[in-house]
């Protein structure tokens, strides 16, 4: 019999579906945007204010002194509330899971006192604390060690915004601390302890380091949060961003200007401290995946490629059959 040769079948083209539909929606919504953006960009322009158009009164006061006296402010508010909620926050969530149940309780009734009132609340009390509380006190009772301040001197309007907004922080992080810790798996701490190693140790040790990945992404959530909560501290007559750009506001009647020049750096200040949590995430998610995921900058850059045909499929020399021999 004469030889057989066999070849494989072509490879089969596939044409992509067509998706006329996602173009039509992204048309309109792209035009229902611009329509939005150039509405209120003319309005601004045609707003006169000292220096001309809207716009200008904007490129003038974005970098004023005040204002940027102001964004100090408000980085100095933003780091001691967080830090002041991330160090209560841990302590409540310990306090929280713990088995002695005064501290538990304890914890369980901070929790539900801070979140359930308002921070603008909070920055009030501690603001006019010394309407009830003309002077404070620490001592050793029934000796003559005493120290002894008054109210006005000891919490001013700086520190009272830093109370309001941190003792606030620290009922929100303590959930998300609890969060975190009741996620790592309980063998695991079981594990740990049948070693020897003592609660402490554990918590310190095993606990807390897996719990970070949980941690980490409301955290950061929680900062970007307090970035713009801190502008209630206006209540305390703090000085930062939204204070200053009233106060100029108030003395130019540009108003909706200055709103623009604050929106314009909180938009800054936010989106760096999104690259930060990004980048953080992406540390403690480490482990979790099989690969890292890609930076933005990584994704920009993909998106920038062009993206060329696949290569045809190599042609395999024909498989010959051997001949059968009768």
């Amino acid at each position: 019999m004469a030889d057989a040769v066999a070849q494989r079948p072509e490879a089969i083209k596939a044409v992509p579906v067509r998706h006329p539909g996602r173009w039509v929606a992204a048309v309109v919504v792209l035009a229902v945007a611009a329509a939005i953006v150039y509405t209120i960009a003319a309005a601004i322009q045609s707003d006169l204010t000292s220096f001309g158009s809207g716009w200008a009164a904007v490129g003038h006061y974005v970098f004023h002194r005040l204002i940027l006296q102001g964004i100090v402010v408000t980085l100095e508010l933003t780091v001691l509330a967080m830090v002041i909620g991330i160090i209560l926050g841990v302590i409540l969530a310990v306090m929280r899971i713990s088995p002695n149940p005064v501290v538990s309780s304890v914890s369980w009734f901070y929790v539900w006192f801070f979140r359930g009132t308002p921070v603008l609340v909070q920055i009030f009390f501690w603001f006019n604390l010394n309407l009830i509380l003309p002077h404070i006190g620490i001592g050793i009772p029934f000796t003559s060690i005493w120290w002894q301040v008054s109210t006005n001197t000891l919490i001013t309007p700086f520190m009272a915004a830093t109370l309001g907004l941190g003792l606030n922080e620290a009922a929100y992080m303590a959930e998300i601390v609890r969060a975190g810790i009741i996620s790592v798996e309980h063998g695991q701490t079981e594990a740990a302890q049948a070693l020897g190693m003592d609660r402490l140790l554990v918590m310190q040790r095993i606990v807390l380091p897996q719990a970070m990945r949980v941690i980490i992404p409301p955290t950061g959530n929680e900062t970007i949060s307090m970035l713009k909560t801190s502008s209630l501290a206006f209540a305390a007559s703090v000085t930062e961003l939204f204070t200053r750009q009233q106060q100029i506001a108030t003395a130019t009647y540009a108003v909706l200007e200055l709103l623009i020049v604050a929106s314009i750096w909180y938009l800054v200040m936010t989106s760096i401290l999104t690259v930060g949590q990004y980048y953080l995430e992406r540390r403690f998610g480490r482990g979790t995946q099989r690969g890292l995921p890609m930076t933005p900058f990584q994704r920009f850059r993909r998106m920038l490629v062009t993206f060329h045909a696949p290569p045809p499929a190599t042609q395999e020399a024909p498989v010959v059959l051997p001949s059968e021999h009768r």
